[in-house]
């Protein structure tokens, strides 16, 4: 099918958040002197705060958290872990781990060279991410990749968080695009693609394994450089 225009998620598609949450954490472990209150080195620092951003973001998706709760619940709890009940220092973490969480620059193989080959396509490129407004928008300003999108549609913006099919319908609106006109490329199954399909959106799930059952993309990549197979 000639797809007319492509939606990108941004995180863990396009922009490489695991390597770039991961620098950035490791600065404000050594930045705070966490080291020094009790927690034995940042993997395992690190690795405790996953499983609580994992818990607190799936229940912000849910709606039975707000962003503000999220931001600050996910530090307060890994660091609950170790003893450590001090809400001044949550908050500072919290504050500087946003700073500087947009500034870093890491993204997956591929992505610059998929985008020039779609953009020399004459492809129109847009985002749909659950991420908020302004942190996006300065991930992709310092990734040098904001003039490849026309539109980037944020949860934030359009009031609905994939993979309601809200933000789709409002993503389409926005670009003046019919559903079957439209592929969204994404790497969350229940998320991007599911949303997708919901909104009657052909998806390329963008991950190392082939789905086994359950939910069936459009198309499964296990690179970006294979959607020039497919645009």
């Amino acid at each position: 099918m000639p797809y007319k225009q492509i939606f990108f998620d941004l995180d863990h598609t396009l922009w490489d958040f695991e390597t770039n949450s991961k620098e950035t954490l490791e600065d404000m472990f050594y930045e705070f002197g966490l080291h020094e209150k009790g927690i034995p080195d940042f993997t395992t620092f690190h690795q405790t705060y996953i499983i609580h951003n994992t818990k607190m973001w799936e229940r912000f998706r849910k709606g039975y958290i707000n962003r503000d709760e999220l931001r600050w619940k996910r530090m307060w709890l890994t660091l609950l872990d170790y003893k450590i009940a001090n809400d001044q220092l949550v908050e500072d973490i919290s504050r500087r781990y946003l700073e500087a969480l947009p500034t870093k620059t890491n993204l997956f193989p591929d992505t610059i060279e998929v985008l020039d080959y779609l953009t020399e396509k004459k492809y129109p490129l847009h985002l749909i991410t659950n991420g908020f407004e302004k942190t996006q928008q300065q991930k992709i300003t310092h990734s040098h990749i904001d003039h490849y999108f026309t539109y980037m549609i944020t949860s934030e913006a359009a009031g609905s968080l994939k993979p309601n099919r809200g933000i789709f319908d409002y993503a389409l609106q926005k670009a003046a695009c019919r559903a079957k006109d439209a592929l969204m490329i994404g790497d969350a199954l229940d998320v991007d693609i599911l949303g997708a399909q919901n909104a009657g959106i052909d998806q390329a799930y963008y991950a190392p394994e082939k789905p086994s059952d359950g939910i069936q993309p459009t198309f499964y990549i296990s690179s970006l450089s294979e959607l020039k197979r497919i645009l």
